[in-house]
């Protein structure tokens, strides 16, 4: 039996919000995924709020992940040690709320999912998600095992990649919010991509307006971040798994554009 898993790249403020609640369920359908994860700790720009989150499950998502602004708002602490639908990264201290890995049903059975985050450019100080990652599988019992790394670095992603390659089913980036033409199965089996992009505006800087984005570099007087308007695109991945083996079969973008 095939399974076929929809990841979907960084879910981005106001706009980014809409077009899962448009977008999801349509694409969802169009792909014939079995289950869907999306990343949405940038829907509040800076973090993500329960209702937000309720609201990308509510559109279709089966998991939600997330990265460096997962505490951002504190009103979703409790949400997170309630609610075994969305995942921190596993490699923050072992205090930390939340869960950084799970196990959920689907058609083929269980599956795993582990969330973690890089450590170049990041901050926190999270543990090495390579020595994390090894301290997880070693618990984990499920057929296909996915995982997410919420990092800056191609570098450290696709090192993460090589070295899971025929371990686990897929390994996909996010974070940098730029979608990547790398989709592949790598050698051993392990479907992969550098990074899935994002959910939000299209012509936008990370999501953000532009002009915000250039006044920061040019070392202008900054204001509030606030999200790019006009025209919004999901960008996303479709990995096409082998329930029997875990092998990845297939690893394709399945990006909507307006």
């Amino acid at each position: 039996m095939e399974l076929k898993v929809l990841c979907v790249g960084d879910v981005v403020g106001g706009p980014g919000m809409e077009r899962v609640r448009r977008s999801l369920r349509y694409l969802k359908r169009q792909t014939q995924a079995d289950f869907v994860i999306v990343n949405g700790e940038n829907a509040s720009v800076v973090g993500i709020t329960p209702d937000q989150a309720e609201d990308i499950l509510d559109a279709g998502a089966d998991v939600i992940t997330l990265g460096n602004h997962s505490f951002n708002k504190r009103e979703i602490v409790t949400y997170l040690d309630e609610s075994p639908a969305i995942l921190r990264p596993a490699n923050y201290a072992p205090q930390a709320p939340g869960r950084g890995w799970g196990v959920y049903e689907t058609k083929a059975g269980p599956i795993a999912l582990i969330d973690l985050i890089g450590r170049v450019n990041m901050d926190y100080g999270p543990d090495n998600p390579f020595l994390m990652v090894e301290q997880i599988l070693k618990k984990v019992d499920a057929p296909i095992v996915l995982v997410e790394l919420h990092a800056e670095a191609t570098s450290e992603k696709l090192a993460m990649g090589y070295m899971l390659d025929g371990r686990v089913s897929a390994l996909w980036g996010t974070h940098t919010h730029v979608p990547t033409a790398d989709a592949q199965v790598l050698p051993k089996g392990t479907g992969y991509v550098t990074d899935l992009g994002m959910t939000g505006p299209k012509n936008s800087v990370l999501g953000i307006r532009p002009d915000l984005s250039i006044a920061k570099f040019r070392g202008d007087l900054t204001e509030r971040y606030r999200w790019a308007e006009g025209p919004t695109k999901m960008e996303a991945v479709l990995f096409t798994i082998d329930s029997q083996t875990g092998r990845c079969l297939q690893a394709r973008r399945v990006d909507l554009t307006e």
